[in-house]
């Protein structure tokens, strides 16, 4: 899948139920321009719909995730051209929050402004030690897009998250990790196929059960009794799928479970 007049599009690869999805412009250092987003939204919809795919895995093309908005795209912007563009955007961010499937960055080089919201609406966010992070929106004269406002607060804090935001100071992996931004870090180069490991990992659980446990916890913070509600009602249901009566048989026979997604 790519554009016509440039490099840029995405790659996707499958393997043993974990799909992974490689941005590409490298001309921009895969800046995240309104055709990108198209296209990789139409992607990760097809993906997440796809009965053979249970994780997917982002990532970005030739050592870098994303450099960011592709500033070249927003020049004459008037109000409500700018409000469709964020609209149309966030049909990505509420796919990869609320869609089913998990889905783990793999990010290398840089993650800077929407690249950086963009590996912050992943489920696991794995890099390369040697990233360079930045929120840098207030830069240029805008606020931080892509549900960062949603996404960072739950992931590092009200605090942090305000400092990076107000700031846009650049920062290493090692922070993104203590902050909470990074789940694993890894050597330069290593980040794709740490990611891919953990992919497989899941992709090997039970589907039905790991889609809803994502589900509750992507809703966000939960009171008590609603959490025991939301627990008690998926429960109810996995009760009855295939899948858990594979996986107690498999328990009492000390074997590893075969899961249908069924």
């Amino acid at each position: 899948m790519s554009g016509d007049s440039v490099d840029l599009g995405v790659d996707v690869t499958t393997s043993g139920g974990v799909a992974t999805v490689t941005m590409r412009y490298p001309a921009r250092r895969n800046a995240l321009s309104l055709e990108l987003r198209e296209v990789l939204h139409d992607a990760v919809f097809d993906l997440m719909t796809d009965p053979e795919v249970r994780v997917l895995v982002l990532t970005g093309a030739e050592g870098v995730f994303s450099a960011g908005g592709d500033i070249s795209g927003m020049d004459n912007l008037t109000t409500m051209a700018g409000r469709a563009r964020l609209q149309r955007l966030h049909r990505l961010v509420r796919l990869l929050i609320e869609g089913e499937k998990p889905v783990i960055a793999a990010v290398e080089g840089y993650a800077v402004g929407a690249g950086m919201s963009l590996a912050a609406a992943c489920d696991v966010v794995v890099a390369a030690e040697d990233v360079v992070w930045n929120c840098a929106f207030n830069k240029l004269g805008l606020m931080p897009d892509m549900a960062a406002i949603w996404t960072l607060p739950a992931r590092m804090g009200l605090g942090r998250a305000k400092r990076l935001m107000l700031t846009s100071e650049q920062f290493d992996t090692d922070s993104a990790a203590d902050w909470g931004l990074v789940e694993e870090v890894t050597e330069p180069g290593a980040a794709l196929a740490t990611a891919q490991g953990i992919a497989k990992t899941i992709a090997k659980r039970a589907p039905a059960a790991v889609a809803l446990t994502k589900t509750w916890l992507s809703r966000g913070p939960m009171g008590l009794n609603e959490a025991l509600a939301a627990e008690a009602d998926a429960q109810a249901v996995l009760f009855q799928t295939e899948d858990f009566t594979e996986g107690r048989t498999a328990f009492m026979e000390k074997r590893v479970p075969e899961f249908k997604g069924r």
